[in-house]
């Protein structure tokens, strides 16, 4: 049995999980848990109090939360090389968090019809929409990766982030952001986790 397992949903942020471990080359197991019934049962919730997905088991070790997800298994499998170096690690992190942060924050707020006014502006700590957007469009632009020259761990988090909210209207699709996603793309590991992902979603009912 495989000491690492996804708790995951084709159809959920359990994609991003599901990628970065491909990317690791590790053998794992997949628990795939309905929104509805399992994700809310007492099993699940010893797992992930919060009662949804990724979440992973690595021996005794569970971390939930995409940006952590991603972080924990560049540490925990270093021969994978997706941890930074010290000359990305300050990007590696900034941009990691900042999707995780500031950019879900405003893309949720923005999608639920929520819009800060000036003086809100400070409280919500990401400025408005339109700042967010335009750092985010700077940040995958700087390097052909979001930490530098080379893919990392953070290219998952972020470019999971640049894949859907461009691929749903919620954020442009400017030429920067499309390109970065085009090179994402390209990943084999990206690749293998849709397919396995994409032929669950194929096996649920109606």
């Amino acid at each position: 049995m495989a000491d690492l397992t996804l708790y995951t949903n084709p159809m959920s942020r359990g994609r991003i999980a599901r990628w970065m471990i491909e990317e690791t080359g590790q053998p794992y197991q997949t628990v795939v848990l309905d929104y509805t019934t399992d994700m809310k049962g007492e099993a699940y919730r010893a797992i992930n109090p919060m009662m949804k997905v990724p979440a992973i088991r690595h021996g005794d070790q569970v971390v939930t939360e995409g940006a952590a997800i991603c972080a924990y298994l560049a540490d925990a499998f270093p021969e994978a090389e997706l941890a930074p170096t010290a000359a990305e690690r300050a990007d590696y992190y900034r941009w990691l968090f900042f999707a995780a942060g500031p950019l879900e924050a405003a893309i949720t707020n923005r999608s639920m019809g929520v819009e800060p006014n000036v003086d809100q502006q400070r409280m919500a700590g990401y400025g408005n929409f339109d700042l967010v957007a335009g750092v985010f469009e700077q940040a995958v632009t700087r390097h052909p990766y979001i930490a530098g020259d080379r893919f990392t761990a953070a290219d998952v988090f972020v470019g999971s982030a640049a894949m859907w909210y461009t691929q749903f209207g919620l954020l442009p699709k400017t030429e920067g952001l499309m390109a970065y996603v085009a090179r994402l793309a390209e990943r084999a590991a990206y690749r293998r986790a849709g397919e396995i992902d994409d032929a669950l979603i194929a096996k649920q009912p109606g």
